[in-house]
This record gives C-alpha cells, sequence and structure tokens, in this order.
C-alpha cells in the first residue's frame, strides 16, 4: 500500500481558511466544507493568533500583539523618567532662586 502525500497550502489559502473561520466561529464546519483534518485548521487559527478585537487595520497577529505590549511598556517607563526630570529641573530651580548668603 502506498502512502498518501501529505497536501501543501500556501499561505494564502491558510490566511483565507483562518478567514473563513473566523466569519463563521466554526472550525469543524469550515474543515468539512474544505476537506481539511480540524486539527489543522484548529492549528492554522492559533498561529495566526488572531486577536477578536479588531482595530482599524483588521485583527493583530499575535508577534503585533506582544511588539504593541512592548512598546506599551516603553511609554509609561519614559514617562515616568520625563515626569521624574520635570519635577528634579523644578527642584533645583527653586533652590537657585534664593539669593546666597
Amino acid at each position: 500500500m502506498s502512502k498518501k502525500q501529505p497536501r501543501r497550502f500556501t499561505p494564502e489559502q491558510k490566511a483565507d481558511a483562518v478567514e473563513m473561520v473566523r466569519r463563521l466561529g466554526s472550525v469543524p464546519q469550515v474543515a468539512k466544507e474544505l476537506g481539511l483534518v480540524q486539527s489543522v485548521l484548529y492549528k492554522w487559527v492559533q498561529q495566526a493568533g488572531l486577536d477578536p478585537k479588531e482595530g482599524p487595520q483588521g485583527p493583530l497577529t499575535a508577534a503585533e500583539r506582544q511588539e504593541l505590549q512592548r512598546l506599551q511598556r516603553e511609554v509609561a517607563m519614559l514617562r515616568m523618567e520625563r515626569d521624574f526630570l520635570k519635577k528634579a529641573a523644578a527642584f533645583f530651580a527653586k533652590d537657585g532662586d534664593r539669593p546666597s548668603r
């Protein structure tokens, strides 16, 4: 008995299947329609890492979401540093206004 060759799918085909799952909300239904094994389709959906919350450009991938979180942490740190420097500058400016004796 000869072994059946695994089917190969392009990234576009995988993206289309994931989009169908996103629209229909049912992996088993889409897998049946496309003649796929459900576990393969679940894997594609997981790899796509789509966030159900969509922004203006569409859903975020896992990598985009991770980068967004990193940038948000960096912005928060920069704001704290800026606020600290403002307070330090104000303190030293006020201290410099006093007449020296």
